[in-house]
């Protein structure tokens, strides 16, 4: 009789219990937490018992430029003092805030807001709605950006002006504007998001600071007449520009709101006389 026929082996599989073989050695990873272990850590371990071990390099402070140096040279303290500090005082002023003003207050505004006016300025920190609304709450639709411009916040823009109905659209420049500064010169080296917002700032390379953002402001004017030409033409809205003026640069007294563009009149004489007469629907081009 034939010998029977061997039974062929089984597939040999690893079983979850069997470990593998250490990886080939890498350089050590840096600086894990106490409680990660690597694989292969043991044999990481015996050779670091054997060779002395390097001290650890300090990472490199990364060097601020002197535009985003700390406010410790302004006597602000360091960043943590500054935070507490800004926390605090915001709370506190929404504290006092809510004392003087009760819920009928609140309720004037509580489903539906009704502003007078879209107002759109530079996000400078020196630029505040105080400056020309003593409560600018529920009066001004607010938009804010660098350089106090249409393109870079149009549907903001234009929310206020086509759903909100304000009949009234200001651009507000101002004195000393960091944005305008940088428009005018070499930005190349900004980080993407902030050249793309500088180089819808149209002004020539080197002007003057304050011309420059007289200029930006009668563009916004310009181009705000362009996008709401319907609302223009049908004496449904009111576009002005303006300079605030907290260096006093332009002579008429330090902190002033100075209209400098009506509805693309830009001559001074001409515009206090529309003013005087009331005539903040007319147009420059509908003469």
């Amino acid at each position: 009789m034939a010998a029977a026929r061997a039974k062929p082996k089984e597939p040999e599989t690893l079983q979850p219990e069997v470990k593998q073989g250490a990886a080939p050695l890498l350089k050590a990873p840096v600086g894990p937490s106490p409680e990660v272990h690597a694989p292969g850590a043991a044999v990481h371990e015996a050779r670091r018992a054997a060779k002395p071990r390097r001290a650890k390099a300090k990472p490199k402070a990364v060097e601020r430029k002197p535009e985003e140096s700390s406010h410790d040279e302004h006597g602000h303290g360091s960043e943590v003092q500054q935070v507490r500090a800004a926390v605090t005082t915001i709370l506190h002023d929404n504290s006092e805030y809510m004392a003087h003003h009760n819920a009928a207050y609140f309720k004037t505004f509580a489903d539906k807001q009704t502003p007078r006016a879209t107002v759109v300025t530079c996000s400078d920190s020196r630029v505040q709605s105080e400056v020309m609304d003593k409560s600018a709450v529920n009066d001004l639709f607010m938009v804010r950006d660098i350089g106090n411009q249409l393109a870079t916040a149009e549907g903001s823009v234009e929310y206020g002006v086509r759903h909100l109905h304000t009949p009234l659209l200001i651009f507000v420049g101002h004195a000393a504007c960091g944005a305008i500064k940088a428009a005018s010169a070499d930005y190349s080296k900004l980080e993407p998001a902030i050249r793309k917002e500088l180089a819808t700032i149209n002004i020539p390379q080197g002007i003057d600071p304050t011309d420059g953002a007289l200029l930006n402001v009668n563009n916004q004017v310009e181009s705000a007449i362009l996008k709401f030409s319907g609302e223009v033409e049908a004496g449904h809205l009111a576009i002005l520009g303006a300079f605030y003026d907290f260096r006093n640069d332009l002579r008429q007294g330090a902190g002033k709101l100075i209209i400098t563009n009506l509805n693309g009149e830009t001559d001074p004489g001409k515009i206090r006389e529309l003013m005087k007469q009331g005539q903040y629907f007319k147009y420059s081009f509908m003469r």
